[in-house]
């Protein structure tokens, strides 16, 4: 593997959980508190999304990324994403949908909340708990981080 891939998302949105279900890793998720370097994976703390003072930070370490990966929770009412965000990178970005098992899981609504942050990129929709999602993910990252 050449490249890496960049996961941002708001603070719980279920980064580190789709790291570790992408790395088959069944250790419980804990807090990101800094930048995590896993062999193709940079995950993000939440912070550096939900402020705009942050910005800057994912923008530059978004430099050692391939792919930025922009994660939405299922079961939050809003963006944390502005507008157009995707656009502010150098790279390609897609979506991921996490918690799609999640009783109060609205995955329509968390793709029209990335759809206007990511514009028509691939978004795929994950459950780190059931699985579901994580093996057709996991592929199409490694083929991009490969090429």
């Amino acid at each position: 593997m050449t490249g890496r891939v960049m996961i941002i998302g708001a603070i719980e949105a279920g980064k580190s959980s789709l790291v570790k279900a992408l790395f088959n890793d069944e250790q419980p998720a804990r807090k990101t508190q800094a930048l995590e370097y896993r062999d193709w994976v940079i995950d993000t703390p939440g912070e550096y999304s939900e402020n705009p003072m942050f910005y800057r930070t994912l923008m530059a370490t978004s430099l050692e990324a391939t792919l930025v990966v922009m994660v939405q929770d299922a079961t939050r009412e809003r963006n944390y994403f502005p507008p157009g965000f995707s656009q502010g990178f150098p790279q390609a970005c897609v979506g991921v949908i996490t918690k799609i098992d999640h009783p109060e899981a609205d995955v329509q609504r968390a793709e029209g909340f990335l759809r206007q942050s990511l514009g028509d990129a691939p978004i795929f929709r994950t459950s780190a708990y059931t699985g579901e999602g994580v093996p057709a993910l996991r592929a199409y990252l490694q083929e991009i981080v490969s090429e």
